[in-house]
């Protein structure tokens, strides 16, 4: 990240809206069928092109690509490594257990069924290079080729701790193994991102969501201590990307539950510290966690870090009012005591997974919007 200026800048999470014809090769590809080469190199570059140029339209000043070409943020490395056959079923959430019916309804998308994990049955290895290589050069060429200049741009990928939970474990047997063996086999992508001098951001949503999801036993101690492997993991895997490189973003889950069994940050944030990163996104427009701001007080960022919360909700179609957006970052600021050290993000991203997008596309520009303009607000209440 950019040094410090007068004012609060802006970025995203990750996921843009995809249009539905990339949305229905992305439908085929992921069911194994054959997708004409052309159509599908064309469909991704017409979709990034137009990412690039609403976020500048915008007014964002941290880019990337919109995650056009990936069925969703996390599934995507079932494509990328060796060693999956079949899928198993998924462990339903705890909150989503406490309304099954709500449940059944809400996680079959056109593009994925989140009912069901690709199985590793194999050992792990990474055979993603040329995907991500295709990835990086569209995102690249594309914003060369037109009029964009944003401040930065950034490239996400999955986490080790996120991939090991979005996929089943039939080989391994143990999680540690699992998890440090996925973090071999994805360094090389997170390196080949680093390359491109973007800045590459980690998603690992289970840091804060493994609290209520899978069959573990739900205790603090036992949450902790699955974080402190998953950052373990982490860092052993980025570990020749420099930390400035690094951010991460983590949250409850992505979807539209009730959330009333999210831990609370307060509670892990310290743990989080340990990461080898130098920015963090953490929900703060989620209603379930708009008062943890206070958290960041109790436990301030690490020296050389900044905090990217979420100001705009991505589960719901109001559009908040710019003074809303401000509001929340100036509590936030406080509360981190330096806003320089403070970049306006949504919660998470807006199509996490092709298909489930719960904000319509066009609202969700509009959303950022809102961001942008609460931005400027907030900067001028702050500088």
């Amino acid at each position: 990240m950019a040094e410090p200026t007068d004012r609060i800048r802006t970025t995203h999470v990750g996921s843009l809206p995809r249009p539905p014809e990339l949305r229905e090769l992305l439908k085929r590809r992921d069911a194994g069928e054959d997708v004409d080469a052309d159509e599908w190199s064309r469909a991704v570059r017409e979709a990034t092109e137009t990412v690039i140029e609403r976020q500048d339209a915008v007014g964002l000043d941290v880019i990337n690509n919109g995650e056009q070409p990936r069925v969703s943020f996390n599934w995507y490395v079932a494509n990328r490594v060796s060693g999956i056959g079949g899928t198993r079923e998924a462990p339903l959430w705890d909150d989503l257990q406490d309304y099954p019916e709500y449940a059944e309804t809400e996680f079959v998308t056109d593009a994925i069924d989140l009912r069901s994990q690709p199985a590793v049955v194999e050992p792990v290895e990474y055979v993603g290079a040329d995907a991500a290589r295709e990835e990086l050069d569209a995102f690249f060429d594309l914003l060369a080729a037109t009029d964009v200049e944003p401040e930065e741009t950034f490239i996400t990928a999955a986490a080790p701790g996120v991939a090991a939970a979005s996929l089943f474990d039939d080989h391994y047997g143990s999680h540690r193994e699992f998890v440090f063996a996925l973090a071999d086999a994805l360094r090389e992508e997170y390196e080949l991102i680093a390359e491109t001098g973007a800045t590459l951001q980690l998603d690992a949503p289970e840091l804060l969501a493994s609290g209520h999801r899978g069959p573990q036993d739900k205790s603090l101690e036992t949450l902790k201590g699955i974080i402190r492997l998953h950052v373990e993991a982490l860092n052993e895997a980025v570990a020749d990307v420099p930390d400035e490189q690094l951010r991460l973003h983590t949250c409850w889950g992505s979807y539209e539950g009730p959330h009333h069994r999210d831990v609370e940050l307060e509670k892990v944030l310290p743990e989080l510290y340990d990461l080898d990163v130098t920015g963090i996104s953490i929900e703060q427009a989620n209603p379930r966690h708009q008062h943890e701001y206070r958290a960041f007080a109790e436990h301030p960022l690490p020296d050389g870090w900044y905090l990217m919360p979420g100001v705009v909700d991505v589960k719901t179609n109001v559009i908040e009012h710019p003074e809303t957006v401000a509001d929340r970052l100036e509590r936030v600021a406080d509360a981190v005591g330096d806003p320089t050290r403070v970049v306006a993000a949504p919660d998470c991203g807006f199509d996490t997974q092709a298909g489930l997008a719960m904000v319509d596309p066009e609202i969700a520009w509009a959303k950022l919007e809102s961001l942008v303009e609460g931005a400027s607000v907030a900067s001028d209440r702050l500088f």
